[in-house]
Order: C-alpha cells, then structure tokens, then sequence
C-alpha cells in the first residue's frame, strides 16, 4: 500500500530532511527538526505525490487517503491531549501548504481548523479566556472563508473595520470577548449571504475543505506566475501540512515571529527577526501590524520605540538563540525559522533555507569558507547565478543632494527612482510600454506578484522586514522599502502623503533599499564596486571553471562594463549597430540610395575612417584580448527613413526627390526580411560592403598594434552561411583585404575568418564548412528561429501558453532547447571538430548568458560562451557550476 502520509512530533518523525521532494520544504523541515528534538507541536504531512494524483484524478484523492488522515488525526489526539471536533476539549489544527522550493504567500494556509459554536466554548473555557477563544473563532471564518470558500477578503475586513468604529477602537487587541463574539456572528451572516449555506460546522468536512483547497491552490494565478517567475515545474506540486494549533495570541506572555539565523540582507552573523506579542503568525507576514525586533540591538538600529523580545522575554530569546545554533549547525546553512510563544513556552514551527539578496548569499557563502563549515565549490554551487545580477546595476550616489519624503525598513537592498503607482495591474501595464515605476501600496499581499516583478522598486506603508512585500521583492531582487509608517496612501485619490508633502500617481520617487529612505524626484546613480565577497567567490569560480566567458559588445561603453565586469574578450561586436549611430547613418543611406557601385563605394569612403576609429577603440580596451567582429547582418532596409521627417532629411542628404528614396525603399521591402537578403548574401551580392569592414578591421589592429605594441586579436566572423561556397567567396576577399593592409602597414596581425552557424543546413554540413572556416559561433537566437519556425519578436503572443500547457518548459528564446537546436549544436561541433581538430567554438546568442544553457555549453565542449555584459559574472559562475556538476571536457582556449 503507498504510503501517503508521513508523522512527526514528540521527538521522532517518519520523514527526513533529505526528503523534501516528497514532503515539500516545509515538511522536511518539521520532520528533521522533531528528529533534532526540537520542541515542534505534532502533525502530519500529506505528500506532494497526493498532489500529482489530485490533477492527474480530477480533483479527487487515493482511496488510502482517508483513513492514513484519519490515522494521522489519532496519532496527533494521542499526543496532544485533545480530540477533534470534542466541545468540552477540542483538537485544532492547521492546514498549510508546502512545496519542495519556498514559495512565499503563494498558496493557502488556515489556521485554528476545528472550532466551531460548540467547541469555541470549550476553547474559552479551557484557556480562561473568552476574548481569546472568539478572536480565534472569527481568524478561523475569516480564513477559511477565503481560502476554501472563495468570499473576498473586504467583506470581512469592513464588517471589523465598521464594529471598530461603532465601539471607538483603534485596534483589534482593542476588542473585547464581546465584541469578536458579534464579528463573528456578523461573519457567519457574510458566508451564509456570499454561498447560500451556513459555515460548516463539521470538523471533519471543514478539515477535508481546507486539504482541498491548498491543493487546489497550488494552481491559483499567484502561484502559477510564481512558479513562472522562478522556473518551478508545475508538475512538482505541493505537500499539505496538518499540525496541533499553537496560540500565539492567548495574552501577554504569547508571541509569534519570524527570524534568520543571519541578516538575509546584507549576511552579517546576527540574528534577525521581528515578531508580534499576542498574536498569530499570519499577522507577521502579512504587515498588518508593525512588528518589534528580537533583539535591543535590532531596535535601535531601526529606531524602533517597541520593546524588544530581549527586554519583554529574555528566557524564551535565550532559547531561541540555541535553536539559531542547532538548526544553522545542522543545515550548515542560513535558515529562516517561524516559532510561537504559548504561556512562555517556545514552539517551533517552520525552518527553510533562508531567501536572502544576492549581497547576503555572497557574504554567507564567503564566511561559512572562512569558518571552516563549508568548502569553496559548496560556496559556489550555493549562489543562484541569476541572483548576480542584482550587483551589478547602479546604487546611488552618496554625493547627490537628496529630498528624503520618508523612512522605512531597508527591507531589499538596491535603488530605483520610477512613477508611482498604487495598484500591481497598473505597474504591469506602464512596464509594458518600457516605462519605470515604483509600486507603491499599503501592504503588498500575493495577489499583487505580476506588479511587483514588473515594477523597479516597491514601497509599503506598512509591515516589517519580514513581510510578504519585503520576501518577495529580496527573492526578485527588487528593491524594496517596508513600513514607512510616515505615509498616508490614498487608493481612490491616488496619492500618498509624509508630513506637508503629496505626491500623486505618475510622479517620479526613489527608493533605497539599502537605507528605507524614499525620496522626491529621481536621484543619480553611480556604478557597484565588485570587490570584497564578490570579487573572492568569482576568482573560486574562475579557478574551477572551464569555459571562458566573453561579452557581446561594440561601444566602448559596453567595452569596458565587459572588462570591469570579467570578460575574456568579446565573443560577438555587432557592426550594424555603429551604422545607426546618428552621425552615420546619413553615409549608410548614401549607400543604399546608390544607383551603382561606385556610387556606394563612394558612401562607403566616408564610413570607413569612423568604422577604423571604433574598431580600434575596442582594440585598446581589451588589450590583447579575442575580439569577435561580426560583418553587416541586417537587411538594407533597416537602415531606410521610416518617418515623413526622416525622409525629408534623407532627401536633403542624398540629393534624391522624397519620392525617389520612398521607391527605394519598396524597392528594398522584403516580405520576411528574416530569411531575405541579409548577413552574406550582402557581401556575395554587394562585396565592397564587407571590403570596407574587412580593411577597417586590419587597419585598426594593425594601427592599435604600432601605437600600444600589444597583441590585437581580431577574429572576422561571416553571419548566415549556409553553403561552404558562400564563406570561401567571402574568406577569400578578407584575406586579400588583410594581406594588402598589412603588407602596406609593414605590420602583421594575426586573425581568424569564422563563420555564425545559425541555420540548421550549416550545422549538418559544419564538417564541410571547417575546411575553411577557423572557429564557429553558434547565434541560437536565429538557430532558434529556424529550427522552430517562430519569429522572435511575435513569438511572445502565445509562448505563455505552450508554457502553461507544457508544450514548452521554457522560452526557447530565453533558456536554449537542447532536444532540438542543442542537438543541432552538438552535431556542428562535432562535425567541425571532426575536421578541424583544433576548431574555436562558441556561442553568442542570448542563451550565452542563461545559466541552463551555459550547462550544455560545457557538456558540449565548447570553448566559450558570449553574453550581453552585464551576465557576464552570472555567465562565470555558472560555468564554474556546470564544471562542478559532474560534465567534462577540454576544448581549445
């Protein structure tokens, strides 16, 4: 019989830390912590393979499930002292959700399942305390009322705000026994109006309602566009947690919190967490109340006039400090913890590993070596690559005058000035025509996810630095600022409000994550400095890994980023890109409006000297190392006016009527310019195009050469072959081109003619093409293309739907196929290497920089992949990772 339910509690468990698979993160998590003999109130988890069976059954459970809960449900009376659904000492418990990655605030949880009419008077009378007993009855309706019956939250949420009002509270602690006796009653009216049938009664149906619906929540669109987000397969699902409710709101000497074993912010060894004096733990992190620091050093560096736990509960943060040691012992790793506080005594609820910025992973990491707990390649298979790149972006600079609006928690570091905007479907939709923006709101809860990852910044009047607003943005590496309870939001007026100051939607503001200061206006920026822990777990990776990394790049802009950033050369310099540059684009039109050769050899004479000046700077930056220069790509009709303005201007450049240069450019129209005359077709059909390119290149080295004495390393790379024929025409002309420059420079450089393999005929016939050709790039953006028959630019239309429907696991745009294009590159490398032995190979689409793909790169044997230069750390590290994963092979350097 499949074992469908697993045990833990009392000092034992049936599950184990190492099977987090089955039992999700937070069941594993429970279960070791019971086997470490942490004090874990029982329960049992509910596996995740129940998940997959419930989509895979329409909806419905195995036949074993019932009685293994009903099992599950004795073991836990046994061991408590209490029974479910019993009126005079009743059992509650609570159903949480618990997939095998974290996944904050995405799915269900309800909490104090099991109380109803009956037993909410047995629950007062065996705590002696009424008030206590129906706040729980109404946190009880209120969840179970969202999570299983669908009711939204405001109809809850007004009918308190409403009896508050009535009896002139300003707070829920404010409320009497009295007074969440009527909520709930006013609850019970809200759910018998919203379903047309009273709340269940039934502990049993209410128990089977909240399974249900943590299930089905692993499908909600929060959760769906988490997992997107994350690249979480749907098909890993999620375990359900059933454990004996704890109260964390029973009086004064209860509490609930949240705490890391580090500072997930900047990494520091200190203990870090907030948590909330009577209360229950949803209250945390969903920042409804402010949260007070554990310790009086947390206090006062977040000026915080609360008391903290070391001065209202010093024995309970002593035991909390021990189980800090045990856990962070045992895991060898940051954890995140949840506990509550009943009567004094502690009781632990969660541990995970800790999600913490790319800045506190690095520094963890990089201390853990230090202490002798982990090793560099354990370091360094730690960092999620992708996470880098919230390093490598501007901070701001100290030295700008600055209008501070507010403070709050420096709850996500990094910085960000965009237009405010109060609701998530608004910073998705401003995002989505390129415009940057800062949501803004009073608490973030999950629905609001798609906003916050499309939006710079985030910024919340309310909650702590473990709320869902300041989790979620770290995991996204947004920066985030958190209960800055100096402003006044108002949704329906649009504005928000600190002291005499208001701002309205659309105005611009800044964030630092790093200080919680949130400013007027947009405040200037200045580059990271990559040193300290950085620079130290890079120069392990670069130790370790065996594929270079080079950077697309052909500004000296993006030159030197490149260098600064640790590229090994440039794997891919576009040079259509410098034609578009406005003091040449006139020249490039010159050419196109050319009636005959001599006429664009004219226009052409003109570029050369600015296309000589832009190789040779590149030269210079990267001194001495491989730079890969790709000849004009693009089809002419790219570089033609596109506006009325434009035209007029062309007219006045070239000497052509309006009408002459618009017959041209229909002239030029292609109707898919993707696959028309482009990359060697121009330089088979118009040769002094790529003549000129070819002596701009030797010119600059050979000129960089005499003026630095430093190697220069040009490699000349021939876009969109597809016949042998097509390069050794093309490999001809640049070698004549390099031996008249440098034999009338007296200087000689050595270089390489290459060609892109981007079209499926040219990676089958790569053995043929190596003949001629010294190194292959493969472009898997235009390979991609091919082999799939999608065009990159209107591919996005439906791609989120073949994600969805598993058609596709990822953008094949964003990580590479490796079934199809990637067998693909396999076949030309091997098949060029076959031929060539000593064959340079490498890639330089957009999946150069993709973690996964850079993976099979190495699998593969290639020698270098080329990504956009800000990957280019996050490309290094994932090399070192690929070569630690187990893959090997040796190529050329």
């Amino acid at each position: 019989m499949t074992k469908w339910v697993y045990r833990f509690g009392d000092g034992a468990a049936e599950g184990r830390a190492d099977m987090k698979n089955l039992l999700g993160g937070k069941g594993a998590g429970l279960a070791e912590m019971s086997n470490l003999g942490l004090p874990v109130p029982p329960g049992f988890t509910i596996t995740t393979e129940v998940c997959t069976y419930f989509y895979a059954h329409g909806k419905s459970y195995p036949a074993e499930l019932t009685d293994q809960v009903t099992d599950g449900l004795a073991a836990l009376e046994r061991s408590f002292g209490a029974r479910f659904g019993d009126a005079k000492n009743p059992l509650l418990v609570s159903v949480r959700s618990g997939a095998r990655v974290s996944m904050p605030g995405m799915m269900d949880t309800v909490l104090n399942l099991g109380l109803n009419d009956k037993a909410v008077v047995g629950l007062a009378r065996k705590s002696g305390d009424e008030r206590f007993a129906y706040d729980s009855y109404r946190r009880f309706i209120q969840m179970y009322g969202q999570v299983v019956l669908g009711i939204d939250h405001h109809h809850f949420e007004e009918l308190i705000e409403n009896h508050k009002l009535e009896t002139g509270a300003n707070l829920d602690t404010d409320l009497t026994a009295e007074d969440w006796r009527t909520v709930v009653s006013g609850f019970k009216d809200v759910v018998t109006q919203e379903c047309g049938q009273p709340f269940p009664q039934d502990p049993e149906e209410q128990l089977w309602g909240a399974i249900g619906a943590v299930f089905g929540s692993w499908m909600n669109p929060r959760a769906v566009t988490y997992r997107q987000l994350h690249d979480i397969p749907a098909d890993w699902g999620t375990a359900v947690n059933v454990q004996a409710m704890v109260f964390g709101n029973m009086g004064p000497d209860c509490a609930t919190g949240v705490a890391f074993t580090r500072d997930p912010s900047t990494g520091a060894n200190t203990f870090y967490g907030e948590f909330l004096v009577n209360a229950q733990g949803e209250d945390v992190v969903a920042g409804i109340r402010t949260p007070q620091h554990l310790t009086i050093a947390g206090k006062e560096a977040n000026n915080s006039a609360l008391p903290a736990m070391e001065e209202v509960m010093p024995e309970v943060l002593s035991q909390l400090y021990k189980v800090r040691r045990k856990l962070e012992d045992h895991y060898r790793d940051m954890q995140d913890i949840e506990f509550t506080v009943q009567r004094s005594k502690l009781w632990m609820l969660q541990t995970r590993t800790g999600k913490r910025t790319a800045q506190a992973a690095l520094k963890i990491a990089v201390s853990l070596v230090e202490e002798g707990v982990i090793d560099r390649e354990e370091a360094i298979r730690r960092i999620e690559p992708g996470s880098l790149d919230q390093l490598l972006h501007p901070m701001l600079d100290p030295a700008a005058k600055t209008t501070v609006l507010a403070r709050g928690l420096p709850a996500s570091p990094g910085a960000a000035s965009g237009k405010v905007v109060f609701s998530a479907d608004e910073a998705e939709s401003f995002a989505v025509r390129g415009e940057a923006v800062i949501l803004v709101r009073i608490e973030t809860s999950p629905e609001d996810i798609h906003g916050m990852h499309a939006a710079r910044g985030v910024l919340t009047s309310r909650g702590g630095m473990t709320s869902h607003a300041a989790v979620v943005a770290r995991g996204m590496g947004r920066p985030c600022v958190a209960g800055a309870g100096d402003l006044r939001i108002d949704y329906e007026a649009r504005t928000m409000t600190a002291r005499a100051a208001l701002v309205k939607a659309g105005e611009i503001i800044t964030i630092d994550g790093s200080t919680g200061e949130v400013m007027v206006g947009e405040v200037p920026t200045i580059q990271p400095e990559l040193s300290g822990d950085f620079a130290t777990l890079m120069g392990w990776a670069d130790a370790i890994r065996r594929l270079k990394v080079r950077a697309n790049a052909e500004t000296p802009i993006d030159a030197r980023a490149a260098r600064r950033f640790g590229a090994e050369g440039i794997g891919l310099s576009r040079t259509e890109h410098m034609f578009f540059e406005a003091d040449r684009i006139g020249a490039m039109r010159r050419v196109i409006m050319a009636e005959d050769e001599a006429g664009r050899r004219a226009g052409l004479a003109d570029l050369l000297p600015i296309q000589r000046e832009d190789f040779a700077e590149i030269f210079r930056i990267m001194k001495g190392l491989p730079v890969t220069i790709r000849l004009l790509d693009p089809p002419l009709h790219e570089f033609l006016p596109k506006t009325e303005a434009e035209f007029g201007e062309m007219a006045r450049l070239t000497g052509n009527d309006v009408a002459t240069i618009r017959h041209r450019a229909l002239a030029l129209h292609e109707t898919n310019p993707m696959l028309g005359h482009r990359g060697c077709r121009l330089g088979i059909t118009y040769p002094e195009i790529y003549e000129m390119q070819a002596a701009a290149i030797f010119e600059a080295a050979v000129a960089v050469v005499k003026e630095t004495g430093e190697a220069v390393e040009p490699e000349i790379m021939v876009p969109l072959i597809a016949t042998k024929k097509e390069f050794d025409i093309l490999k001809t002309m640049i070698d004549r081109i390099g031996k008249e420059v440098m034999e009338r420079e007296g200087t000689v450089v050595p270089y390489l003619v290459g060609t892109m393999i981007e079209l499926p005929r040219a990676a089958l016939l790569a053995g043929e093409i190596a003949e001629t050709a010294e190194f292959f790039s493969f472009g898997t953006n235009d390979l991609t293309q091919t082999v799939f028959g999608l065009s990159r630019d209107d591919a996005a239309s439906f791609v989120g739907t073949y994600q969805r429907l598993g058609i596709f696991e990822h953008d094949p745009f964003v990580t590479l196929d490796v079934t199809g294009v990637g067998e693909l590159v396999r076949i030309g490398a091997e098949r060029g290497r076959a031929t060539r032995p000593e064959l340079k190979l490498g890639i330089c689409g957009e999946h150069g920089g993709d973690p996964a793909s850079i993976a099979f790169c190495h699998d593969v044997e290639l020698d270098y992949v080329s990504c956009s230069p800000y990957r280019v750390p996050i490309a290094r590290l994932a090399a070192a990772q690929a070569a630690l994963s187990g893959q090997s092979g040796s190529g050329t350097a």
